[in-house]
């Protein structure tokens, strides 16, 4: 379609007509947008073609972890059920500078907290390949929000594989930057050393596009990085011949299903045919990534949810004897289990006498998990795996098993230990039809290679292997 053929005003009502047919049928929405939106595509539709920025017109998706002034950012919470935001997040700003329609915010598993969106405490999202199953989480609602086709793109967060699981789950691109390439002001924080916001899409140049617009430093962000920004969708066309994959095989093990295996393994061969070298690589403390990622995150975790208080904002247990009995119950009923779950491990593992034995200790494996990288990377240009061991499962399988539902992200925990860039993309589909998910990852800052590869990868036919 040539430009201008449409107007702004003409896809935003489109849009929400068509969320308005189609959610109910998977929840993605927690709210919608509509008033500014529409102010934004009737700013859009008054300027020039030649000087519309260039996502002007698209309608993208917010993760509802991420503020927007004037609108209710919960979290999926009952905590902050009635909070109502009064500023923009950084990504946001970009975004709408950059031309989009702010749509709408998507359902979360309570504070990023989960790998299916079932701990959200309004409803659960469902999968647009076969509505019995979950999307993966925690930005299970941006993830359908793309793939059933409300919006063109989408941003979640991932702290230990938010948005390239779900991705992998629901059959869409998703990366996840560099720790401090997008800015996380405005972001409500669960894991402060491992979060970051990123997009997803239907295709490689979608998310490219709305890397481009969010990346970048920012002085709100002490830890976003003053690095310059390649221009990803000019570098996407790059050949990628002679590029140096790494495969860790002996990672390939127990509990992945053999339809995902099957279909990471024609994908890297598929790569192979273009020209990449595949090499084995080792990775040997990947093995405690787990281990290691469930005591740091929720010790962050218990540090930052200790804001949600009842006295500040949010929802407040009324009638309560005391300040101590105010806070017992405002916590009490605010936080769903998991989120209780979590804060009460990150606790214990900070308490006096535990916390050499437990954070500390686990930090010093995190920087050998660093050193792992650090080192493969000196020989390689990526790493490929699987992004989730399994595809998407039934809605309550993994409900009453916290530990079958935490092993949901052992291939894409490193990457935020870590700290370095990673892509899901989707890798055909087992019998039942639905997506598996490859996952490449990357040296840090260097989400021009992933997004080169991966648009190669789509190119050659990779997302319909199978």
């Amino acid at each position: 379609m040539t430009r201008g053929q449409i107007s702004a005003r003409e896809i935003c009502q489109a849009t929400f007509d068509y969320i308005e047919q189609t959610d109910s049928k998977f929840h993605a929405f927690l709210s919608l947008n509509r008033e500014r939106a529409e102010q934004q595509a009737e700013r859009i539709d008054k300027t020039s073609l030649a000087e519309r920025p260039p996502l002007a017109g698209i309608p993208v998706a917010l993760k509802d972890n991420m503020v927007l002034a004037g609108r209710p950012t919960t979290c999926g919470s009952k905590i902050l059920e009635n909070y109502v935001a009064h500023y923009d997040a950084t990504v946001t700003e970009r975004l709408e500078a950059a031309g989009a329609l702010l749509i709408g915010k998507t359902n979360l598993d309570e504070f990023a907290m989960g790998s299916s969106t079932e701990n959200s405490a309004f409803f659960p999202t469902l999968n647009p390949h076969d509505t019995q199953r979950v999307p993966g989480g925690s930005s299970g609602g941006s993830a359908v929000a793309v793939a059933s086709g409300m919006v063109v793109g989408a941003l979640g967060s991932d702290t230990g594989g938010s948005i390239r699981q779900p991705a992998a789950m629901t059959g869409t691109v998703g990366l996840k930057p560099t720790y401090g390439r997008v800015s996380r002001f405005g972001l409500v924080a669960f894991a402060s050393s491992l979060d970051q916001i990123g997009p997803f899409g239907r295709s490689v140049r979608d998310v490219a596009e709305i890397l481009g617009a969010i990346a970048g430093h920012d002085p709100h962000d002490s830890t976003s990085a003053a690095l310059p920004v390649p221009s990803y969708t000019k570098l996407l066309e790059d050949s990628v011949k002679g590029k140096k994959i790494g495969v860790p095989w002996d990672l390939f093990g127990e509990g992945l299903e053999p339809a995902v295996k099957t279909n990471v393994t024609r994908g890297i061969e598929l790569l192979k045919s273009l020209g990449c070298l595949i090499e084995d690589v080792k990775l040997p403390h990947s093995q405690y990534a787990i281990d290691v990622y469930y005591i740091i995150a929720p010790a962050e975790a218990s540090a930052n949810l200790a804001r949600f208080d009842g006295v500040r904002y949010g929802f407040r247990k009324a009638q309560a004897a005391s300040l101590t009995e105010m806070y017992t119950q405002t916590r009490e009923t605010g936080f769903g289990p998991e989120v209780k779950r979590r804060i009460m491990l990150g606790t214990y593992a900070l308490s006096s006498g535990y916390y050499d034995a437990y954070y500390a200790k686990a930090q010093k494996v995190r920087s050998l998990i660093i050193e792992d990288f650090k080192k493969a990377f000196e020989r390689l240009d990526v790493i490929i795996c699987p992004t989730s061991p399994t595809v998407a499962f039934k809605l309550g399988e993994k409900t009453d098993n916290p530990l079958a539902m935490y092993l949901s992200d052992v291939f894409t925990i490193t990457a935020n230990l870590a700290g370095i860039p990673g892509i899901s993309l989707p890798c055909g589909q087992d019998a039942r039809h639905l997506p598996v998910g490859l996952q490449m990852l990357a040296k840090p800052f260097d989400e021009a290679t992933l997004l080169q590869l991966s648009y190669a990868f789509e190119k050659a036919g990779g997302f319909h292997l199978g």
